[in-house]
């Protein structure tokens, strides 16, 4: 059985593109996502949000910001903790998270 314990595919720094980060930031609810891991940046279970949405929603939207290189997801125990990429994608493109966050909700 692979379980939590499978390591999940995440893009390379190099590997990430505005157009998918950009796709991934559009939806209101992975924004939601965002805002939250941008206030811990030790992560957080995204499972903990209130977010409206179904459990398989969620993992949909954490799953599409994990491939676009938005959020890094690490297994803890059962749990799968997700964490913003700042560093990345600060030095990938430079304000966009500042102004992401800093836009009105």
């Amino acid at each position: 059985m692979r379980g939590m314990t499978t390591l999940l595919a995440h893009p390379e720094r190099d590997e990430i593109r505005i157009t998918a980060v950009l796709h991934a930031l559009a939806d209101p609810v992975r924004l939601q996502i965002v805002r939250a891991l941008a206030s811990k940046e030790e992560g957080i279970s995204c499972g903990v949000l209130d977010l409206g949405v179904t459990a398989s929603t969620l993992t949909h939207h954490v799953r599409t910001l994990r491939e676009a290189g938005v959020v890094r997801v690490r297994p803890q125990g059962t749990a799968r903790i997700s964490s913003l990429r700042r560093s990345d994608l600060d030095a990938l493109y430079p304000g966009l998270l500042d102004g992401v966050l800093a836009a009105r909700q």
